[in-house]
């Protein structure tokens, strides 16, 4: 891809410059000298989160190159060296739930990338989980990478199967011990009474599996591989004239094309 259209031209000089001196300003004030939530009106409330808005910068995309998975490690490595930039392997999951009345509803939450590999992203997870379930009744997921403080995000839309068994293991393995006795003691998304039954449960495995012993990978847990379709990378620009390059195919054998997005 190349450089995005300069500044000028078309755009008004001061209108840009205006733009860009705005970089690291709130034009809404959050000082301590409001009064108190309580005796303000709604309304009010209203008009400041309506005025809360944040001016982005000047960099944008370039040449991402002609492979998605070579961008987005990239990206990630840059998004980990980052100091302000809390889990950057942080990716939302959303999944679509299907009722037993044949009604549907997105589900989402936040996961931890564990792995790219075999052109997937990969995250592990209670096989009992409701995302576990969402995905058994469809498969196609979508992920987002939110590097607020870096004005990036990456977006995903993909499909989802589970990984070999003996990948979940091997990654089970390398998992602090405390970490393996959790994965034992949560039945995932299940009801539960109080915190004291889970803490209950987490006292028994861990006398079961003292800290030392070797604690094996339970059969309801393991992994899922994400092969994407569409991988979009985005970029916060001046002026809301943001940056979206988005790698498409039709399948997950097929070829990628590229395209650039109005934001």
């Amino acid at each position: 891809m190349g450089n995005s259209a300069p500044v000028g031209g078309v755009l008004a000089t001061k209108a840009v410059r205006d733009a860009l001196t705005a970089k690291v300003r709130f034009d809404t004030s959050m000082s301590n000298e409001r009064p108190a939530e309580s005796t303000r009106k709604d309304q009010d409330i209203r008009k400041d989160v309506s005025a809360m808005r944040r001016s982005y910068g000047v960099e944008g995309i370039t040449d991402l190159g002609s492979d998605p998975m070579v961008a987005f490690t990239t990206w990630l490595q840059e998004a980990a060296n980052n100091e302000y930039v809390v889990e950057a392997n942080a990716m939302v999951l959303s999944t679509l739930d299907s009722a037993a009345d044949g009604s549907d509803a997105i589900s989402t939450r936040t996961v931890l990338l564990k792995d790219i590999s075999q052109g997937g992203f990969t995250f592990f997870t209670n096989y009992n989980s409701r995302k576990s379930k969402a995905i058994e009744m469809n498969s196609q997921v979508t992920l987002l990478f939110p590097w607020y403080v870096m004005e990036r995000q990456v977006s995903i839309s993909g499909f989802a199967a589970q990984v070999d068994r003996s990948e979940s293991e091997a990654y089970f393995a390398s998992r602090p011990w405390s970490s393996q006795i959790g994965a034992w003691a949560s039945a995932q998304s299940s009801p539960l009474a109080s915190r004291e039954e889970l803490e209950q449960r987490y006292a028994g495995a861990a006398e079961k599996w003292p800290q030392g012993s070797v604690v094996p990978c339970p059969p309801h847990w393991g992994g899922f591989r994400v092969l994407p379709i569409s991988i979009e990378f985005w970029q916060g620009r001046y002026s809301r004239l943001h940056d979206r390059i988005r790698y498409e195919r039709e399948n997950t054998d097929a070829h990628w094309e590229i395209n650039r997005y109005y934001p």
